[in-house]
């Protein structure tokens, strides 16, 4: 066997695993590292501008591709830094291996220069991490990390690695496969289980299925859709698993939850069976959990990980397994049944369905004389025909892109659900260009999610990534602004955004192009003229009803029927 440095043994590794780009940002003790990453052109490198950028990166990679991303920074600050963007990808089960420095072993615990504690600080928001302290174990402990990382429910995976462990030779080998006694996630439902499940959906008067990120994750969009067109039934998906359903069919109800549709909330809260795939019932989906409770409805829940299964809400059919798997099961069974669910039930259920329909939730003022933010995500979905990829920040923006952008496909939609982070928007794109680089990127956000990690604009314009930046800029955080007004009588205490920069000088002291958007008339036109520039960034600053708020609305601590309309305000 070959012997080499532990720094050659990352690198080939990260080859072995196929692994395209690495997104990261240099420091002392990845220096090793970075030294063979420069020796080689097999695993391209993508500089980012601060570490979180790293991580966002890494992550919009893998969301929009159905790879790992992978990010590698350096000890102390470097790790600190990427915190924000690994805790990101756990919260939404995003598979990465992020790679981190640390001072030599002999340092450890001697408060040396740049250090903290990798393992101890990640502990909390990773599903796993290593800190490889023998050069031996470094091979293996990386083909785990990339295992861990991709299997069971997805999630980042952190290996901190000495730099005396980058210098330190022993002989490579890099595992075909690898077996770890304390994890061997279960993989296939159970098959009895699975008959009750379908036997109830036989059954079922006023069925639901609802969706969540974990379809789009075990790529089991296809058998989704084959189920709920074979059954009849109405559809929602959660913000984490647009796509997953085609948002174009007719079965589709729209999204569930705080923001979600009028229609689909009173169906969730209504039905007597509900079909829950790959989704966990968190806050922000079924509101007040006492609230959403209903002894006269049965639960089937189908999730990978058995601990987010009757969490919230107690269920009464648990099916442990991949989604897709459970899926193609129970369409095996239906496919081959001479059974159908009661045709009369479902067509007086569908029509008190369309009747909450009736009342256009999502209706907003297209009359303005301001520029409408509605308007600016149903002309972006115009001009791109649907076809984009869409990542977006956090706050009124995201919400807004969640209601009016139809997604028809899996992993087109791109946002932090779970940890909710300002700032995710343009670093994920440039990972999602980078992994589809012949696709339209649309990057929609604010002015304040924006200048979170704004300074990505100059990675863009050194590796030429021209995503398109829609910004929806109400001078205000916008989110925190309306529930200072719903909720805090109007007192908008630090809200207001009153120094902001001129966002198109900005764009162009970056060397990118910069429209600023103030007229209605004039939004068509700046979308067409803006995705015509294929190969640049082009950053459009649509300055946007400042009043306009998010409806529907379920306030916190309310129930999923207790909606806030904008017809009642």
């Amino acid at each position: 066997m070959e012997t080499i440095t532990g720094a050659e043994i990352v690198v080939r590794c990260l080859a072995e695993e196929g692994v395209e780009y690495v997104f990261g940002y240099p420091g002392g003790a990845v220096l090793n590292i970075y030294d063979e990453l420069f020796k080689q052109d097999k695993v391209k490198h993508v500089l980012v501008r601060h570490e979180q950028g790293a991580a966002h990166a890494a992550d919009g990679y893998s969301r929009s591709s159905h790879r790992t991303g992978v990010c590698l920074v350096t000890s102390g600050p470097g790790v600190t830094n990427a915190v924000t963007g690994i805790a990101t990808a756990y919260m939404d089960s995003i598979p990465m291996v992020v790679i981190t420095g640390q001072v030599p072993t002999h340092a450890i615990g001697q408060d040396a220069f740049q250090e903290c504690d990798t393992v101890g600080i990640t502990r909390p928001c990773v599903k796993h991490n290593f800190l490889v302290k023998d050069v031996k174990d470094l091979a293996t402990t990386i083909r785990k990390a990339f295992y861990l990382a991709a299997t069971g429910r997805p999630g980042p995976v952190l290996v901190d690695i000495p730099k005396d462990v980058t210098q330190a030779k022993t002989e490579y080998h890099y595992p075909k496969t690898v077996a770890m006694r304390s994890y061997n996630p279960v993989t296939k439902g159970h098959a009895g289980q699975i008959k009750k499940a379908v036997q109830l959906l036989l059954e079922a008067k006023r069925p639901m299925v609802y969706a969540g990120g974990g379809v789009i994750l075990n790529n089991a969009s296809a058998q989704l859709t084959r189920l709920v067109r074979l059954l009849g039934f109405p559809c929602t998906t959660t913000l984490m698993g647009l796509g997953g359903f085609p948002a174009t069919d007719p079965q589709f109800t729209g999204m569930p939850g705080m923001h979600g549709t009028y229609e689909t909330n009173m169906a969730m809260q209504s039905c007597d069976v509900l079909l829950a795939i790959g989704a966990r019932f968190d806050d922000r989906v079924i509101g007040n959990p006492q609230h959403f409770f209903r002894a006269d409805r049965k639960i089937v829940h189908v999730d990978i990980d058995p601990s987010s299964i009757s969490k919230r809400v107690k269920v009464d059919v648990p099916i442990v397994g991949y989604v897709g798997d459970v899926l193609d099961e129970m369409l095996r069974i239906l496919e081959s049944s001479p059974q159908r669910p009661d045709a009369q039930a479902l067509k007086a259920w569908w029509a008190e369905i369309k009747e909450w329909q009736r009342r256009e939730c999502l209706k907003y003022d297209k009359s303005s004389d301001k520029i409408k933010p509605q308007a600016v995500i149903e002309a972006l979905y115009a001009e791109t025909k649907g076809e984009a990829f869409v990542t977006s920040d956090v706050g009124q923006h995201q919400m807004w892109a969640a209601q009016y952008y139809k997604f028809d496909k899996p992993r087109r939609w791109i946002n932090s659900g779970g940890l909710g982070t300002m700032g995710f928007g343009l670093p994920a794109a440039m990972g999602v260009q980078l992994a589809n680089p012949d696709a339209t990127v649309a990057c929609v956000t604010g002015e304040a999610s924006f200048q979170m990690c704004l300074q990505e604009l100059s990675t863009c314009k050194q590796y030429h990534i021209p995503v398109k930046v829609v910004n929806l800029n109400n001078r205000y955080m916008g989110m925190v602004r309306q529930w200072q007004e719903f909720f805090y009588g109007n007192r908008y205490a630090e809200s207001y955004m009153d120094a902001l920069p001129d966002f198109v000088k900005l764009a162009e002291a970056y060397g990118h192009v910069g429209m600023r958007i103030e007229k209605p008339g004039d939004v068509e036109g700046a979308l067409k003229e803006a995705f015509k520039l294929k190969e640049r960034l082009v950053f459009l600053d649509f300055i946007t009803d400042q009043t306009e708020n998010v409806f529907p609305m379920v306030p916190g601590g309310k129930g999923l029927t207790e909606m806030i309309l904008a017809e009642e305000l």
